[in-house]
């Protein structure tokens, strides 16, 4: 998708922002609101002061995704952003856990706007429309908080130019993209956004992890889990592949960039080989202004994961010819693969 590359020669020297459509929100209430989920999530909350977060991930008692979370700790409430297709539904299921414990669990998804401003200008672009010291932005802790009038800016890693996102009122908002508007920030596509996520190895629940995703799978075991916190819902699952396993899982999601030349991006559903052996899917892929190549992110058999591993995309065109396509798993691709010798986070 090559038409991209307008927009995104935004994000290297200058700031864009889009709404965050794909993530719902929710907001616990109560004096134990910190401790219920304390015990409900993958990661550490009780230890968070307020203006902190956190990712994170709900499972299944079998130790299966089934939300993930960006968690932020305010001063009189917990709210936490998730995919936005179950967020009533998962507001009701954290409702209906509730025993004595002093906690309200609500849907606040149509009262708050959530934008991601994204690029090298952007901690600039958000300083200068909405008041805030640009050194007291840019230097921000990964998921901490810095308040604004009716809401809070917070640091992400939606993309590697730097990203943020504002949750405000969703009655400011207007006003907010009008002050961002007048900064030169400009709005950029959910391809576009898809992109810097493809490139920055980020798995999108719904997409690169379902319901039958163990978090171990995705490479989420540093990003998302606490080793040292106390039980959470299918920790013991997480613990056995851990302890006894030795953290094997049967696939990995890899980072895949394949030949310059090959003239399509292999689509979500593409068969990966190594050698002579089916090996794993692309789960997403996108073409990469960065790389100059199609980037795809997909699962590989364990045994195929490891940096610098040729792989085959196949796949059949509309018109039914079949197609391939060479590539290669990347070194610090984002996934930890215990034993691979590689890692980045």
């Amino acid at each position: 998708m090559r038409d991209i590359d307008p927009q995104y020669r935004i994000i290297p020297a200058g700031a864009g922002w889009a709404p965050k459509s794909a993530r719902g929100r929710l907001r616990f209430t109560g004096r134990d609101r910190v401790s219920f989920l304390q015990a409900l999530l993958t990661n550490e909350i009780a230890a968070l002061e307020p203006n902190a977060g956190t990712y994170a991930l709900y499972l299944t008692p079998q130790g299966r995704i089934i939300a993930d979370l960006h968690v932020f700790v305010r001063p009189d409430s917990v709210l936490a952003d998730v995919p936005v297709e179950i967020s009533a539904d998962l507001a009701s299921t954290f409702d209906r856990l509730i025993f004595s414990e002093d906690v309200h669990a609500a849907d606040a998804s149509a009262g708050i706007a959530q934008l991601s401003v994204m690029g090298a200008n952007a901690a600039a672009a958000l300083s200068a429309s909405l008041g805030l010291d640009e050194a007291s932005v840019r230097s921000l802790p990964l998921w901490s908080q810095l308040d604004i009038p009716g809401g809070f800016v917070a640091r992400t890693d939606d993309a590697d130019a730097g990203s943020w996102d504002v949750l405000i009122a969703a009655a400011s908002a207007g006003d907010l993209l009008a002050a961002l508007g007048r900064t030169g920030a400009a709005e950029i596509s959910e391809d576009v956004v898809e992109t810097l996520r493809i490139e920055a190895a980020r798995p999108r629940m719904g997409v690169d992890m379902t319901v039958e995703t163990i978090p171990l799978e995705a490479g989420l075991l540093d990003r998302a889990i606490s080793q040292t916190k106390g039980c959470y819902v299918g920790q013991e699952v997480i613990i056995r592949i851990l302890h006894r396993g030795a953290g094997r899982v049967a696939r990995r999601l890899v980072q895949i960039q394949f030949d310059a030349g090959l003239a399509e991006v292999p689509p979500a559903g593409a068969v990966l080989s190594a050698g002579d052996a089916a090996t794993g899917h692309i789960t997403s892929a996108c073409w990469s202004p960065k790389f100059g190549r199609p980037v795809a992110l997909g699962y590989v058999h364990r045994d195929h994961a490891e940096a610098g591993r040729e792989v085959i995309a196949s796949w059949v065109q509309g018109s039914g010819f079949s197609v391939q396509g060479s590539g290669f798993i990347v070194p610090g691709s984002g996934f930890e693969v215990p034993g691979s010798g590689f890692e980045v986070h």
